[in-house]
């Protein structure tokens, strides 16, 4: 999670290859049985998350081509198609799954190399419309792997992901929830940092005490939040699906 000032590509282009090693490692485990096994993302398998993952280093790779070369390259042809293209892949086997995402992971990764400095603070544009420096495409990837590396449901959990990543995304995630008029009113104490972040303005605040991993996970809906505490044993409140 970088702005242009302190973005530095070869380290985190450290830190994507570092996740994605750990997210292959988990992967190359799966039979054809465990990736038609549901993920913990709804109406997704891990075929869907595997294919997901191999088709977001594709859009990722076609954003930072559009960066290098100003032609304009898509991420993905449109919403509709990355949905198709998540569907048709995601029977596969377990083999062909693995390969598919370390192929799409390695090209992402030599395109990544082919980036010259100016290039990550050229514009692209997003799928969603979102138009963004070149370089939140190097901090997508490093979420995106990290992230649903989670959702396979495989034993890797929030509590792995690199102190750097968490703190940076929980910024960005309490941020998000501040601009919306639908989040809950919270205070959100990280144990571990001392750190304290506050989120939305609507009514009086809810306290929720846990590690920074811990509250990233709950705010993301990777995590019931059980290992959360509140102040006299009440009950966290809901909140608004995210991403």
């Amino acid at each position: 999670m970088t702005t242009d000032a302190d973005f530095q590509p070869a380290d985190v282009l450290r830190q994507i290859d570092a996740a994605t090693e750990q997210l292959l490692r988990t992967a190359s485990r799966f039979t054809d049985a465990d990736v038609r096994a549901p993920s913990l993302l709804p109406d997704w398998s891990r075929g869907h998350v595997l294919t997901h993952l191999a088709r977001n280093a594709d859009g990722g790779r076609h954003l930072l081509i559009w960066a290098r070369t100003g032609v304009e390259t898509p991420e993905y042809p449109s919403m509709a198609a990355r949905e198709e293209q998540i569907e048709a892949g995601a029977g596969r086997s377990a083999h062909a799954l693995v390969a598919d995402l370390r192929d799409s992971a390695a090209r992402f990764a030599a395109e990544y190399r082919r980036m010259e400095t100016a290039a990550w603070s050229r514009t692209v544009r997003w799928t969603g419309g979102q138009e963004r420096p070149a370089a939140r495409a190097a901090d997508s990837r490093l979420s995106e792997v990290l992230v649903h590396h989670v959702d396979l449901d495989a034993g890797y959990a929030p509590a792995q992901w690199p102190a750097d990543f968490v703190r940076a995304m929980l910024g960005r995630v309490v941020a998000s929830f501040g601009a919306r008029s639908d989040a809950p009113a919270l205070r959100l104490h990280a144990d571990d940092t001392g750190t304290r972040y506050d989120v939305g303005t609507a009514g009086p605040a809810t306290s929720v005490h846990g590690t920074e991993a811990s509250l990233l996970a709950w705010l993301m809906g990777r995590s019931p939040g059980t290992d959360l505490t509140v102040p006299d044993g009440a009950a966290l409140p809901e909140l608004p699906f995210l991403y």
